[in-house]
């Protein structure tokens, strides 16, 4: 039988995981891990202290600047042309890597919500049949002429 989370030895994390955990780009299973550990840790707890100390005063490696700018996550426009499909195999292939290796939490959300987006709008068809029937009344043969015709 598995111990439970309670039943753990304490884990040492490192400063690059508490700077996940701060910009909760952790996964969730560790984020919940670390938020159990912390509760009841003092020396983790001196730990995040320090490390938030450490942002505070400027201290950037260009990796922190790197990961907090994000400048290695897709685009929205990206992650829409990935779903679409329409991307080069290899920036598709990149886009996948971000999504899946990487575990990038901030674009796997947008990439749902472009997901949810798209099943919640009407086929092509649809809407023009329903534009086409909201403007019938509107539409009158072409009697320009015949009104010309008769003055």
């Amino acid at each position: 039988m598995a111990p439970s989370l309670h039943q753990l030895p304490a884990m040492s994390w490192t400063d690059r995981e508490i700077t996940a955990w701060l910009d909760e780009m952790l996964p969730p299973a560790r984020m919940a891990e670390f938020e159990h550990q912390v509760r009841t840790d003092k020396s983790l707890q001196q730990k995040v202290a320090g490390v938030i100390r450490s942002r505070d005063q400027g201290g950037n490696s260009i990796g922190e600047i790197w990961q907090r700018a994000r400048l290695s996550c897709p685009t929205r426009t990206e992650l829409g042309s990935f779903l679409l499909q329409t991307l080069t195999p290899e920036h598709a292939d990149y886009i996948e890597f971000h999504l899946t290796i990487v575990g990038c939490r901030l674009c796997q959300a947008n990439l749902a919500d472009l997901e949810e987006q798209s099943s919640q709008q009407s086929p092509p068809d649809t809407r023009r049949r329903r534009f086409f029937e909201s403007s019938a009344g509107l539409l009158r043969p072409n009697n320009t002429e015949d009104h010309f015709r008769s003055q």
